[in-house]
């Protein structure tokens, strides 16, 4: 089965950097795109940044200009690059990919266990 382990995650100030990893783990399988996706308590889960097979990012205007969306296809890795933090980014990340067996033709959704970023002075 495939699964994506997230890393990254912790306690910064304001201001302050992170940077956010996403492996997929398993063989049999292609990755297409992939995100990330904080969920603050007592939010719902939303899209922050994306990117796809060929490289083509997005993101919210949240936080366009400080996060920045990358992946390393060799090791099946996206990674989220978090600058200028505000508290208001605190949250627990899920990284999410559309993964694609060998096996077969169809689209499968995974999701991350969530990492958890807090921004506190």
């Amino acid at each position: 089965q495939v699964q994506l382990v997230e890393s990254g995650g912790g306690l910064v100030q304001p201001g302050g950097s992170l940077r956010l990893s996403c492996a997929a783990s398993g063989s049999g399988f292609s990755i297409n795109a992939m995100g990330w996706y904080p969920q603050a308590p007592g939010k719902e889960r939303e899209l922050v940044a994306t990117i796809t097979g060929g490289g083509t990012t997005n993101y919210a205007d949240s936080v366009k200009g400080r996060f920045t969306i990358s992946r390393d296809n060799a090791k099946n890795t996206v990674y989220l690059q978090m600058n200028s933090l505000e508290p208001e980014d605190t949250a627990v990340y899920y990284c999410n990919a559309d993964v694609y067996p060998m096996a077969d033709f169809r689209k499968y959704n995974y999701w991350g266990q969530g990492t958890q970023v807090t921004v506190s002075s």
